[in-house]
């Protein structure tokens, strides 16, 4: 018993420090990039002066907001065709019994283990073999089958989340409606969906941040003249990072921050009604 006492004693601060270590490892390189996005010079050479004019650079620059644009369409798109295709999925899988269910499950959450190159040569190579049947040509490449590329990996993530959170709802409830004259559709509306509304959500949260971040994906299923923000930045970066590219990283990465702000409101939500 003391051995243990004396374990815990002597490696806490190796743990602080290993702790410590990590999260600089992790948000040191964010801070830098932070601190010179305020920095007067045009080089990260070295610490000219404080200003906001990369910001004010970034909201002034139509290219920048019009990728901007273009990634938000697509991402907001996607997500709110992987909502419910990916509840339905997760539902189904969860609930109900059919031949080929295993083979089934495992080809739905596929997408999260393959890499994302292969997502886009195969889309592309899908989008073509499609098209050879039609008015000979290919489809256009657009941000329609940007969305549809970004449908694929989304609804695995909201399926995934949504799935998790269904192992821990009793099915019984869904009986008991059903028993008191409830249709099984009004038992999903009333009954289960408002039980997996932050499962979604949160489920929904990740998949925008995916899609917003995607660059391989969208740059082999846009068209000619289509730039996702992704696209933009790095047609940019190719000839060095400039600040105003710092400052949009920075608002980026706040966005996200408050993105998942937001998922774990609904996460503490939801698990506090599953306490009471």
């Amino acid at each position: 018993m003391s051995t243990a006492k004396n374990t815990t004693r002597f490696s806490a601060p190796w743990q602080a420090l290993f702790t410590l270590l990590m999260f600089g490892f992790m948000y040191l390189p964010i801070l830098v990039l932070a601190f010179y996005s305020f920095n007067e010079s045009p080089y990260s050479a070295g610490w000219t002066g404080f200003t906001l004019k990369w910001y004010q650079k970034f909201f002034a620059d139509e290219r920048i907001i019009a990728a901007l644009r273009t990634s938000l369409i697509v991402a907001l798109c996607a997500v709110a065709i992987a909502a419910v295709l990916g509840t339905l999925m997760a539902v189904g899988l969860s609930r109900y019994r059919f031949p080929g269910k295993g083979i089934y499950q495992g080809v739905a959450y596929l997408p999260l283990i393959i890499p994302d190159i292969a997502i886009a040569v195969s889309t592309l190579v899908f989008l073509a073999a499609v098209a050879i049947p039609w008015s000979g040509g290919l489809i256009q490449l657009s941000v329609g089958t940007i969305v549809a590329a970004h449908v694929v990996f989304c609804i695995s993530y909201v399926a995934l989340v949504v799935s998790t959170r269904l192992t821990n709802i009793d099915p019984h409830l869904e009986e008991a409606a059903l028993d008191l004259g409830a249709t099984p559709f009004q038992a999903f509306i009333q009954v289960l969906l408002p039980e997996l509304t932050p499962a979604i959500v949160s489920g929904c949260l990740l998949a925008f941040v995916l899609s917003l971040d995607d660059f391989l994906i969208a740059s082999f299923t846009a068209g000619g003249g289509t730039n996702t923000l992704p696209m933009e930045i790095f047609s940019r970066i190719r000839t060095g990072v400039k600040p105003d590219i710092n400052a949009l990283s920075v608002i980026l990465i706040s966005a996200s921050g408050f993105l998942f702000v937001i998922a774990e409101y609904f996460r503490y939500q939801s698990e506090q009604r599953r306490l009471k």
